[in-house]
């Protein structure tokens, strides 16, 4: 019987506020394995006790003061794997890559957080922009390498929202950071290296998809004004593994709540 493995990702917007949160998550999706980003915590400073509230057994984490970080927390054994990358010459703890011992062989499980590019699409008067596309490109260049990468799967906050569905308005967003051209392109080229689209496999392209919904919005609900900003992708040996999909929309409504919304992708393993 195959065994089934549920892999969530979020944005948290700092792990330590937001602790209790990520326990409402784990009780509601029961995921086996919980990717997170933007955890804005030192390691020396992470809270050693959450995995035992989470009922996970296992985490590793890379973090800093202030901002970034990247952690995962898993039920089953994992240990961190060779391919985590500093990319761009920044040790911005952005990219945490982990290997599991799973009955059909071992799985990686990629954790990035893309940098947002700040507000000005433009790389000359920007050095934001400049360093994520960058960053985007480094990645497509690493993974064009193993173009038959398997039982890999790549989640996390990649800070783009590529397809013309998977923003509010694709021609009033067209020349905003997320969604340009350059950075959307750039996306579907590291996509295409050895990736699948985990979300687009349940949700066809002519769909709206989200998964963030600003803080600047005065009724994000009733605005309804999002973009998909965060991804699930497999390589492309585990298409026919994946089983279902929960975008937990509901949590962008709680308090203190960060303003991207957990992901959950199961497989069949």
């Amino acid at each position: 019987m195959a065994k089934t493995l549920r892999i969530l990702t979020w944005n948290i917007n700092s792990v330590r506020l937001r602790q209790g949160l990520l326990k409402d998550v784990v009780d509601k999706l029961a995921p086996d394995v919980v990717c997170l980003q933007e955890t804005k915590c030192p390691d020396d400073l992470f809270p050693l006790d959450l995995p035992k509230v989470l009922g996970m057994d296992h985490v590793l984490f890379r973090g800093m003061k202030g901002y970034n970080g990247v952690a995962v927390f898993s039920k089953t054994p994992m240990r961190r794997h060779e391919d985590t990358q500093d990319w761009v010459g920044k040790e911005d703890c952005r990219h945490l890559a982990v290997e599991l011992d799973l009955p059909g062989g071992p799985l990686v499980i990629h954790n990035f957080y893309v940098p947002a590019g700040g507000d000005i699409p433009d790389t000359e008067l920007n050095p934001k922009f400049a360093h994520k596309l960058d960053f985007v490109a480094a990645a497509r260049d690493h993974f064009a390498k193993t173009p038959k990468l398997t039982r890999a799967v790549l989640v996390g906050d990649l800070n783009i929202a590529p397809l013309e569905h998977d923003v509010w308005s694709h021609k009033q967003l067209l020349k905003i950071v997320s969604h340009t051209p350059v950075e959307t392109a750039l996306l579907t080229e590291w996509q295409d290296t050895c990736w699948h689209d985990g979300l687009r496999h349940f949700v066809p392209a002519d769909q709206k998809l989200y998964t963030w919904w600003s803080y600047r919005a005065k009724d994000w609900e009733a605005a309804n004004k999002g973009r998909r900003l965060d991804h699930v992708w497999v390589t492309h040996d585990l298409k026919g593994a994946l089983t279902r999909h929960e975008i937990l929309k509901e949590a962008r409504g709680w308090t203190q709540a960060s303003d991207h919304v957990p992901v959950l992708v199961e497989l069949a393993l």
